[in-house]
């Protein structure tokens, strides 16, 4: 049964890009840090502009605390091998931000598009034309754009991963978010797409909905009642998705791609 021994660091020798890492309470970070402990060299795109813009902030130690934190991950056996800051709605930005994790890793094998424009957005009535074209150009088009870079570059080898994050936007109404809810629906709508072309050159493509997740934008009564729809009592922490996310790069999911996947706990949404 040795062959069906499951390896602690299955990551080892494999490389990867993350986008979004900007907040040690987000989940990029959650996932980046899974990527590390399973042997993986990894990079991190961050833009703290974004966060520094909205309600919630930009974390408090900065960039520098975000990286340190990565850098000293608990039994690691990979390495964060570096970083870039891009604003991702530059349509010029995915292409450079591929270019800088092939150039550090020498080859790349996993890309995780964890990136998203949360704020300005809004209901019927209160949209204009540039709400909806920012979060198409992060949400989506950067996505897609990311996954074509990286689809170019990917020299064969096995392990091309590529996983991109939606919301639950095909499960329930997002009230006030139309833009986001658009935006984050191409990737939903694209997934299986891209999956097929790609299955040819050795690369799986997968989403996850990684549904309602504490990442500190919520208010505490927001917490408290969003909490209650969780049959476990509580909103989802970053590790939730990032453990289903890391697993899906893994060997172990070599065979799954073109999918959508919800990892949302029970979440009720009509309770």
């Amino acid at each position: 049964m040795d062959d069906l021994a499951r390896d602690p660091q299955p990551l080892r020798g494999r490389t990867a890009l993350v986008t979004g890492v900007s907040r040690r309470a987000g989940i990029g970070y959650a996932i980046t840090r899974r990527l590390l402990a399973y042997g993986a060299r990894v990079v991190v795109h961050h833009h703290l502009a974004h966060d520094e813009a909205q309600s919630w902030g930009a974390d408090p130690g900065g960039i520098a605390a975000v990286l340190d934190g990565l850098g000293r991950t608990p039994s690691a056996a990979g390495a964060l091998a570096g970083d870039i800051d891009a604003d991702l709605a530059d349509p010029a930005a995915p292409a450079r931000v591929v270019a800088h994790a092939v150039d550090v890793l020498s080859h790349l094998d996993v890309l995780v598009c964890n990136q998203a424009r949360s704020a300005p957005d809004g209901a019927l009535g209160e949209l204009d034309a540039a709400i909806l074209d920012g979060h198409w150009a992060v949400d989506a088009r950067a996505s897609i754009l990311l996954a074509q870079e990286h689809a170019a570059r990917h020299d064969g080898r096995d392990g091309g991963r590529i996983v991109f994050l939606t919301s639950g936007q095909g499960l329930g109404p997002m009230p006030g978010e139309v833009a986001y809810a658009a935006a984050k629906g191409a990737l939903d709508a694209i997934t299986l797409t891209l999956s097929y072309q790609l299955a040819g050159a050795g690369i799986t493509v997968n989403t996850v909905n990684p549904g309602p997740v504490d990442t500190g934008y919520g208010a505490p009564d927001g917490l408290a009642a969003v909490g209650r729809a969780f049959p476990a009592g509580r909103w989802a922490e970053p590790d939730d998705p990032a453990r289903l996310i890391a697993w899906l790069v893994t060997d172990e999911a070599r065979w799954i791609t073109g999918q959508v996947i919800n990892t949302e706990g029970g979440f009720r949404r009509w309770s």
